[in-house]
C-alpha cells in the first residue's frame, strides 16, 4: 500500500496524514474547507485544526473527494462519527470495493445506534473494513512523539498490511481481530471523559476521578461483551489505554468540555466557542440507548446523557450516583 487517502482534515486526520507520510506513503488529504486546503498546500500547516505543526510538503490536500481517493490503496475515514454516513455514501461512488477503509473516528451513530463498521457494512457490503483506535492526542502524534494504538481488522493479512503501511518507530499499531471491541472502547471513553471533566470542574477530587475511571471501565466491558467484543481488547490500548488518556489529560476535547460544564458553563456556550467536535456529546445519547436495548446497566454514561441532553442538574445527578445501593465489586452497576 503506497497511496493513502485520508478523508477528513481535522486535528486527527491531519495527524494521520503526517503518520502515513512519515511511514513513506504518498498521501492525499481531503478537507471540506478551501482555507484548510490552501494552508496545507501552500504553507504546509493546518492552523484551523492543528496549529503549530509543520507538515511534510509532500502531503497534498484537496476539497474534491474523487481526487483524494483516485488511485488510493487504502482509505482512512476520519470524519466525525455523526457525519460519517454521508461521507461514506460519497466514498462508495468513487472507491472500488477492493480498497479497504480504515475507520479512525470514534462514536456510535445517533438514531440507529450503529457502530461505524455497521454503517459501512450497510452502505458498502463486502468492503474490507478496519478500525484504528487508541490513546492518541493528535498534536503529539503529529509531532512524532511515541504512540501505540490498536489496528483492528477481521482478516489478519489485511491488518498486518495496514500496520506495515502506517507503522514507524514512533507510531506503533498493534493488530487485533476485534473490530467491535476497538470501536466500543473508543466511543464510550469519550462519554466517560466528559464525566471525569465534570469531576475536575466541580473539584470533587482525585479519589472520585479514579473511582469513575474504574467503574467506567466496567461499563465499557459490559457493553462490549454484550456486542460481542473480546475482553482483552477492552483492557487493551483501545479500551483501558484510551480511557486512561482522555480521563486524565485536559488536552482531551471531551474532558475539557466536562471541566467547563463542572465549572458552571452551559453546553451551548461551550460548543459555541469551539470549532472542533467533542464526540462524547453526541455519543452519550447513542450509547445510553444502545445499552438500554441490550439490557446493559451503564449508570455513569446515563448520568452524562442526563446532564447533556435532559436538563439534569449536575449536583443532583452526582447525588443520585452516590446514593446507589452498595454492591459487591463484580456486581452489575
Amino acid at each position: 500500500m503506497n497511496r493513502i487517502a485520508v478523508i477528513g482534515a481535522g486535528a486527527w486526520g491531519t495527524a494521520l496524514a503526517a503518520v502515513a507520510r512519515r511511514a513513506g506513503r504518498e498521501v492525499r488529504l481531503w478537507a471540506r474547507e478551501p482555507e484548510v486546503v490552501a494552508a496545507i498546500n501552500e504553507r504546509h500547516e493546518n492552523p484551523v485544526y492543528l496549529a503549530g505543526i509543520t507538515l511534510d510538503p509532500e502531503i497534498v490536500a484537496t476539497n474534491k473527494l474523487e481526487d483524494a481517493v483516485d488511485g488510493a490503496e487504502a482509505v482512512l475515514l476520519v470524519t466525525p462519527a455523526q457525519h460519517s454516513r454521508a461521507v461514506a455514501v460519497e466514498l462508495a461512488a468513487h472507491v472500488p470495493p477492493s480498497v479497504p477503509t480504515l475507520i479512525c473516528s470514534k462514536g456510535i451513530e445517533e438514531g440507529t445506534g450503529k457502530l461505524m463498521s455497521e454503517v459501512l457494512a450497510q452502505l458498502a457490503p463486502g468492503r474490507a473494513v478496519g478500525v484504528l483506535s487508541g490513546p492518541t492526542f493528535a498534536g503529539e502524534v503529529a509531532r512524532g512523539l511515541p504512540t501505540a494504538i490498536t489496528l483492528a481488522a477481521d482478516a489478519e493479512g489485511l491488518g498486518r498490511t495496514l500496520v506495515k503501511a502506517l507503522g514507524s518507530a514512533t507510531f506503533r499499531p498493534y493488530w487485533s481481530p476485534d473490530v467491535i471491541g476497538a470501536q466500543i472502547g473508543g466511543a464510550v471513553k469519550n462519554v466517560l471523559a466528559i464525566a471525569c471533566g465534570i469531576v475536575e470542574g466541580r473539584k470533587l477530587g482525585d479519589n472520585a476521578r479514579a473511582a469513575l475511571i474504574t467503574r467506567g471501565l466496567a461499563e465499557i466491558v459490559r457493553l462490549g461483551l454484550a456486542k460481542g467484543a473480546r475482553t482483552e481488547t477492552l483492557f487493551g490500548l483501545s479500551g483501558l489505554g484510551d480511557l486512561a488518556l482522555t480521563c486524565t489529560g485536559p488536552q482531551s476535547r471531551n474532558m475539557s468540555l466536562g471541566m467547563a460544564l463542572g465549572a458552571g458553563e452551559t453546553l451551548e456556550a461551550i460548543l459555541g466557542k469551539r470549532n472542533t467536535v467533542a464526540e462524547g456529546v453526541y455519543t452519550a445519547a447513542s450509547v445510553t440507548a444502545l445499552a438500554s436495548r441490550l439490557d446493559v446497566e451503564m449508570p455513569i454514561a446515563s448520568a452524562v446523557n442526563a446532564i447533556l441532553h435532559q436538563g439534569a442538574a449536575i449536583d443532583e445527578v452526582v447525588a443520585g450516583l452516590l446514593a446507589r445501593p452498595f454492591k459487591a465489586e463484580g456486581d452489575l452497576g
